[in-house]
C-alpha cells in the first residue's frame, strides 16, 4: 500500500522560493519552488519536491509562469548561437521536397497523402481512375492559420460514398470526428466528440459505423485525467451523436479498453479487448446478421496477442504469438472454436513475422530478418507463392487492401535511400514505380553498416551505423546515438533528411535495436520489461561504449536522443552514466516512473514498465526512474529537454519535474534547458513549421555544445 503525506503547508513553502543551482558560468535558471512532499511506497519514503508541477499549465498560473520563464531562458540561449539561422535554412531546404504517403484503394478510388514540400500538413488526395487527375479530398492546411488543427485519421465507407475523418487539435490524442460526402465534398451536420484511440468501422451498407468513446472528462481535466469507462456505439450517418446506440461496454472493468472491426463481408463485428497490465488480448465477436445477437467470446483469456486479419465466412484468421514468440498465422472456426489448438496457416519462422495483410485473396507477410525487411506471399492455405522483390536492403511498408483487389502499394526506404512507392500486381508479382522522393542529398556519399556488439550480460545486440564515406575512426567524430527499446516497436532502416544533414556535418548516426523492441519477437520484447527493464538501458550504454571503443567518437562528442519511451531511455542512461555522453536530448519522456500510470492512458504501459503499486516492481522502477535518480552536485552533460503543453500521451509534468530537478542538481557549467512547445502534443499532428523549428533548435544545440563547425554551403 502507498500513503501520501504533505509535511509542510503550501502556504509556508510559497514564501520561500528556492533558486535552482547553476554551475560556474552556467545559465542562471529561473527559480523553481521546492516542496517537502513525501510519498511512502511499500515502507520506503520518496521525496517529490516538484509535485506542484504536475498541474495542468492551463489551470495553474504558477505552472504557466514557470513555463514562460523556462522558455524565455531557452530561447534567449538558442538565439545567441551564431549558426542557428543557417541550420534552420539548411533544414528548410532539405525538407522542401514532395512527400507521398503509401496509396490505398477505397470505393474504387486510389487515395494517398501528398505534401508539396513545406506544407504544414499532408493533403488527402484521390484519383478516380488510374490515369485521372488527382483531386483534393481533405486539406487540413485550410482548417487553421497556425496549423494547430490536423487530420487525425480517416475511415471510408465500403461503397465509396462517405469518409469519416478525425480532427485533431494541438496534437492531442482526442479526436473530433466528422463525415463527408465524397462526391460533393459536403460535410454532414453531426460532430462526434471525446473519441480517442478509435477508428470508425463502417457497416457494408454505408449507412453507419461502430466507434469507441469515453465519457466527457471533468472541466479542465481533458489532458490529464485517466481515460476510463470506454464504450462502443453505433452511429448512423446524418444523425446527432446523442442518438448513437450503445452496443458494447465492460461495466465491471472500466479500466479495460477495446477496439472493433467489421469483417469485410459485413457479417461480423470483431472486438479486441485489452487490459492495463497485460500485453495480451481477448477477442469476442457479434453476428451482425442477427439484430439482437450478443457478443460471443472467441478467445476468452488474456493469454497471448491476437491480431485479426480477415475471415472466410466463419473462419477467422489471426496473427498471434501463441506458441510462436516470433509470430505465426492461425485460423479459428467460430462454429467449432478452440483457440488453444488453432489451425496453423503460417508456422513460426526463424525471421520475425511483424505484420500480415489479407489482400487479393492472398496473405502478404512482412518479416524482419536481422532487422531488415523481407516480404513473402502465401495462399490462404499457407502455400508459398513468391517473395516480393525489394529494391535493396531496408524497410518496406504498406501492402494494404481488400480481398477483391488485384493490386496493392508499398513503400521502401533505408538510411541512404529516400522513400519510393511501388504499385504491386498481386497476380503477376510485378512491381512498378509510382512515386519517388527527390531529395537534395548526396546519398551516394553515405555508408551504412550493421554491427553486432555485446551488452552487459553478454547478449548480442544489432546496431546500424551510418556516416559519410571515408570517415576516419580516430575518435574525433561527433556521433548521435538514437534509441527506443520498448513496446515491441522495431527501429528499422529509415531515411531522414535531418540525419543526412547531421552526416554532412561529419557526424556518425547510430541506431541500436535494444531489447524491449520487437526486432526478434516476443522474447526480445519481454527480456526488457517490468523488473528487467534495465536491460534496455544496459544495451544502450553498451552501444555508446562500442562507438567509443571502435574509434567512431569519444564521450564528449557523443550525443544521445530518444522520444517518449526513448525519452525515458535517455533520462535513465544519463543519470546512470553522466560521464559517457557529451549531450542529451530527451523528448516527451516518461521521467516519473512511480506515477506515470495515474495520468491519461498511462495505465496501458504497465505491462512494459510494471507498477509502483507492486512492491517488487516499485523497487525496480525506483532504481532507474530518471526523476528520482538525479543526484545533487553531479556534473551532468549538456541537456536539451523537449515537451509540449498539450501532450496528453506522456503528460508534460514528466519533463517539467525532470528539468527542475536537473537544474537544481547540476554542478557543472553545462546547460540544462527545456523547450516547451505550445499548442502541440506528443508529436503526431504537429505542423511542419513547428517541427522544423524544434528540429533546427535541437541541431543548433548540438552544434554549440559539441563545438561543431558548419561546412561551406550551409
Amino acid at each position: 500500500m502507498k500513503t501520501t503525506r504533505i509535511l509542510v503547508s503550501a502556504t509556508v513553502l510559497a514564501l520561500g522560493l528556492a533558486p535552482a543551482r547553476a554551475g560556474e558560468n552556467g545559465p542562471a535558471y529561473p527559480e523553481t519552488r521546492r516542496v517537502a512532499h513525501v510519498d511512502e511506497y511499500h515502507g520506503v519514503r520518496v521525496h517529490d519536491p516538484y509535485r506542484w508541477l504536475e498541474q495542468d499549465v492551463r489551470e495553474s498560473g504558477e505552472v504557466a509562469a514557470w513555463v514562460e520563464a523556462q522558455n524565455r531562458l531557452t530561447f534567449d540561449w538558442l538565439e545567441a548561437i551564431p549558426a542557428r539561422d543557417r541550420i534552420r535554412k539548411k533544414l528548410e531546404n532539405l525538407w522542401n521536397f514532395e512527400k507521398y504517403g503509401t496509396p490505398f484503394k477505397r470505393g474504387g478510388r486510389t487515395c494517398y497523402f501528398h505534401n508539396q514540400g513545406l506544407q504544414d500538413h499532408a493533403v488527402l488526395t484521390v484519383l478516380e481512375t488510374r490515369e485521372g487527375e488527382p483531386r483534393t479530398l481533405l486539406d487540413p492546411n485550410a482548417w487553421s492559420e497556425d496549423g494547430h488543427l490536423s487530420l487525425g485519421g480517416t475511415s471510408f465507407s465500403d461503397d465509396g460514398a462517405y469518409v469519416a475523418y478525425g480532427v485533431r487539435e494541438s496534437g492531442s490524442d482526442w479526436r473530433t470526428w466528422r463525415v463527408m460526402e465524397i462526391d460533393t465534398g459536403r460535410v454532414l451536420p453531426e460532430t462526434l466528440r471525446w473519441i480517442k484511440f478509435s477508428r470508425p468501422s463502417w457497416t457494408p451498407d454505408g449507412r453507419g459505423f461502430f466507434y469507441g468513446r469515453y465519457p466527457a472528462p471533468p472541466p479542465g481535466k481533458a489532458f490529464q485525467e485517466s481515460n476510463l469507462d470506454r464504450r462502443m456505439y453505433y452511429h448512423r450517418t446524418g444523425t446527432p451523436q446523442r442518438k448513437d446506440v450503445l452496443v458494447f461496454a465492460i461495466e465491471e472493468h472500466p479500466e479495460w479498453g477495446f477496439g472493433a472491426d467489421v469483417t469485410e463481408d459485413g457479417r461480423y463485428l470483431v472486438i479486441s479487448i485489452w487490459k492495463p497490465d497485460a500485453d495480451d488480448v481477448r477477442v469476442a465477436y457479434r453476428d451482425l446478421a442477427e439484430p439482437y445477437a450478443c457478443p460471443v467470446d472467441l478467445i476468452d483469456a488474456f493469454a497471448h496477442d491476437f491480431s485479426f486479419l480477415g475471415n472466410d465466412g466463419p473462419v477467422f484468421y489471426f496473427w498471434t504469438d501463441q506458441e510462436a514468440p516470433r509470430g505465426r498465422v492461425v485460423a479459428i472456426d467460430v462454429r467449432k472454436p478452440d483457440w488453444r489448438s488453432p489451425r496453423v496457416i503460417l508456422p513460426e519462422a526463424e525471421a520475425t513475422l511483424r505484420s500480415v495483410d489479407l489482400v487479393g485473396n492472398v496473405l502478404i507477410a512482412r518479416y524482419l530478418e536481422n532487422v531488415k525487411t523481407r516480404v513473402k506471399v502465401f495462399s490462404l492455405s499457407g502455400a508459398f507463392i513468391r517473395e516480393v522483390d525489394l529494391p535493396g536492403i531496408g524497410s518496406a511498408h504498406g501492402f494494404g487492401g481488400k480481398r477483391s483487389d488485384t493490386e496493392t502499394f508499398f513503400s521502401f526506404e533505408s538510411f541512404d535511400t529516400p522513400p519510393s512507392i511501388y504499385r504491386y500486381d498481386i497476380v503477376t508479382g510485378k512491381s512498378r514505380l509510382f512515386k519517388r522522393a527527390e531529395v537534395d542529398v548526396d546519398t551516394e556519399g553515405l555508408e551504412v553498416k550493421q554491427v553486432f556488439y555485446e551488452s552487459r550480460d553478454g547478449t548480442k545486440v544489432p546496431m546500424f551505423i551510418a556516416h559519410r564515406t571515408g570517415l576516419e575512426l580516430d575518435g574525433s567524430n561527433p556521433a548521435l546515438l538514437y534509441g527506443y527499446g520498448g513496446f515491441k516497436i522495431s527501429l528499422t532502416p529509415h531515411f531522414s533528411a535531418t540525419r543526412a544533414a547531421w552526416m554532412d556535418l561529419g557526424g556518425v548516426y547510430a541506431v541500436p535495436n535494444l531489447r524491449g523492441g520487437g526486432e526478434y519477437g516476443e522474447a526480445w520484447h519481454k527480456a526488457a520489461t517490468r523488473c528487467s527493464k534495465q536491460n534496455t538501458f544496459d544495451d544502450f550504454i553498451a552501444a555508446a561504449e562500442y562507438l567509443v571503443k571502435e574509434g567512431y567518437t569519444r564521450p564528449e562528442r557523443l550525443a544521445i536522443q530518444g522520444g517518449s519511451n526513448g525519452g525515458l531511455l535517455v533520462g535513465a542512461v544519463m543519470t546512470q552514466r553522466p560521464d559517457l555522453f557529451g549531450a542529451c536530448l530527451p523528448a516527451v519522456g516518461v521521467m516519473d516512473m512511480l506515477r506515470y500510470h495515474k495520468f491519461t492512458a498511462g495505465r496501458y504501459w504497465v505491462d512494459d514498465y510494471g507498477s509502483s503499486d507492486d512492491a517488487e516492481e516499485c523497487k525496480a522502477l525506483l532504481a532507474y526512474s530518471p526523476y528520482h535518480n538525479i543526484k545533487e552536485g553531479t556534473a551532468y552533460p549538456p541537456t536539451f529537454i523537449t515537451t509540449a503543453d498539450t501532450d496528453d500521451r506522456v503528460v508534460p509534468m514528466h519533463s517539467f519535474k525532470f528539468a527542475a530537478a536537473m537544474q537544481h542538481a547540476q554542478a557543472g557549467a553545462a546547460p540544462v534547458l527545456i523547450r516547451i512547445e505550445t499548442r502541440a502534443g506528443h508529436g503526431g499532428g504537429k505542423p511542419l513549421t513547428q517541427a522544423l523549428e524544434e528540429t533546427a533548435d535541437e541541431m543548433a544545440f548540438l552544434v554549440e555544445v559539441l563545438g561543431l563547425t558548419l561546412p561551406k554551403g550551409w
